[in-house]
């Protein structure tokens, strides 16, 4: 189990190089992280819902996710509440003090480890990851993810610090000293990550802590840019490029408020015929060739604020001079001509006007929950077969003659494409789809320089790989087996 002196740490790269590591030394793993929060969610093959982290895991271990390796998901509402997601499905909303109660917490304990229990019985070894700190002392008794688990598990733990935020010395010793001593045992190993610089200037550190803990420190990781892991929050975006460049395609996805699911973009930023980046400046839409409408957790406010900012006017006016505007998911749904919310599953607002870039609209349905995996194919390219997956609530109905953008294989629809300039779907991961790629870029092909076609499914594996290669060169790996076999 991969455990962290706080959040952000690491934690969930180095679990997905472990994964591969495993698979890569002909053993069957598998994740899990009992309880993950995150606006970025998967649809597994049952059509249930787990957070993006476990499935990226899932993917460098070889395997097919499933709800066992992530059990309950929050997705943060609001700055107070989130839907809670139990084994796949909606289970309702709470407050983070109703949340973190102690009632009703046992029987979520209860559910977390027999998901866990029914995935040990398939996969070893099983790649815990932890949450947060260790050692929130005011929430030990409520807690499901960190320690509490790993004593259910009965598994070695490895203690993940991040130096590049300073402190590393007072975060590993406090993390460990703040724990109870049968908790403090698990600790196995320490592993230092995110170094900058030359590595030998912590030779003394590394010794130091070791004395100080009575742990050994298992590696020192450097800081890397070079592979390229779809992350699990979003707090980067908007750090990216935001200038136009020559000899690209540009494509600026909107930043929102309370955006969802930014994994579907990872595709596009690797690809070296775009040029893509984030923004929340209505200026900036003017040099998009291309403008994306994301998901959205809550599409009503978002919907609010892009008025009220000047963006909804921005995209409507490049729209109109040059741009191509997709939207996808919640976006799709902005494009309407409204989206109403009769039961207020959003907020207090009922009914508010979308975009109306397109001839539909969007009813938000407080049972209607869609989430499953899709196979279809383009309405413009019939031998074209794509795959993704659907998470959003309510429907969305043409208002003219119904010009669906995808076909799906069960016979129904998806979408509306007015245009090759204006469409929307429903379907997450349309962009890893190469020939929806293509279809989107084809009208801005006299722009580019001569690219070869980009295939991502084939560059996840590869950065999988250069990504456990990274860990065994600065990680000792016989000394993790040693552990996993109770040989230290």
């Amino acid at each position: 189990m991969f455990v962290g002196t706080g959040s952000d740490v690491g934690k969930s790269v180095i679990a997905a190089a472990f994964c591969r590591i495993f698979r890569q030394d002909g053993y069957h793993p598998a994740p899990f992280k009992a309880q993950n929060m995150s606006l970025n969610s998967y649809a597994t093959s049952e059509g249930l819902e787990i957070g993006r982290a476990q499935a990226v895991q899932a993917e460098a271990a070889g395997i097919d996710c499933h709800t066992d390796m992530n059990p309950i998901l929050l997705k943060p509402q609001s700055d107070h509440t989130s839907q809670i997601v139990l084994n796949g499905r909606p289970a309702g909303s709470q407050s983070a003090s109703g949340y973190f109660r102690r009632e009703g917490r046992e029987a979520l304990r209860q559910a977390v480890c027999e998901a866990f229990d029914r995935l040990a019985s398939r996969y070893n070894p099983i790649v815990l990851e932890g949450a947060g700190s260790i050692s929130e002392l005011n929430l030990r008794d409520v807690d499901l993810v960190n320690m509490p688990m790993a004593q259910h598990a009965d598994a070695d733990v490895i203690l993940v610090a991040d130096i590049d935020r300073g402190g590393v010395f007072a975060s590993v010793y406090g993390s460990i000293m703040l724990l109870p001593p049968q908790e403090r045992s698990r600790i196995k190993g320490i592993l230092i990550n995110k170094f900058r610089g030359d590595l030998s200037l912590f030779d003394s550190g590394r010794q130091m802590l070791e004395q100080l803990c009575g742990i050994p420190v298992l590696g020192v990781v450097p800081f890397f840019s070079h592979i390229h892991i779809e992350e699990e929050d979003s707090m980067s975006l908007s750090q990216k490029s935001m200038q136009a460049r020559q000899g690209k395609i540009n494509v600026a996805v909107v930043l929102l408020r309370h955006m969802s699911n930014f994994t579907d973009f990872d595709a596009l930023e690797r690809d070296a015929r775009v040029h893509l980046f984030y923004t929340s400046n209505p200026a900036d839409l003017s040099e998009a060739d291309i403008i994306i409408l994301p998901g959205s957790k809550s599409t009503i406010d978002d919907l609010y604020h892009l008025r009220r900012s000047g963006m909804a006017e921005a995209v409507i006016r490049a729209h109109r001079q040059h741009a191509t505007v997709l939207g996808i998911c919640g976006g799709y749904q902005m494009m309407g001509q409204w989206v109403c919310d009769p039961h207020h599953v959003e907020g207090d607002v009922e009914r508010m006007p979308g975009l109306g870039l397109l001839p539909v609209t969007t009813t938000i349905h407080h049972l209607s929950k869609q989430t499953r995996q899709i196979t279809g194919t383009l309405a413009a390219a019939p031998a074209s077969i794509l795959r993704g997956y659907e998470i959003h609530m309510g429907s969305t109905v043409p208002l003219a003659a119904p010009s669906p953008m995808l076909h799906l294989s069960d016979g129904s629809d998806d979408g509306y494409l007015l245009n090759p300039r204006c469409m929307g779907t429903y379907l997450h991961g349309i962009l890893d789809n190469p020939c929806f790629t293509d279809f989107l870029l084809q009208p801005f092909a006299d722009k580019l320089q001569q690219e070869a076609p980009f295939d991502y499914q084939a560059y996840k594996q590869q950065q999988y790989d250069l990504l456990a290669d990274h860990i065994r060169r600065y990680v000792d790996i016989p000394a993790v087996y040693r552990i996993l076999s109770r040989q230290e």
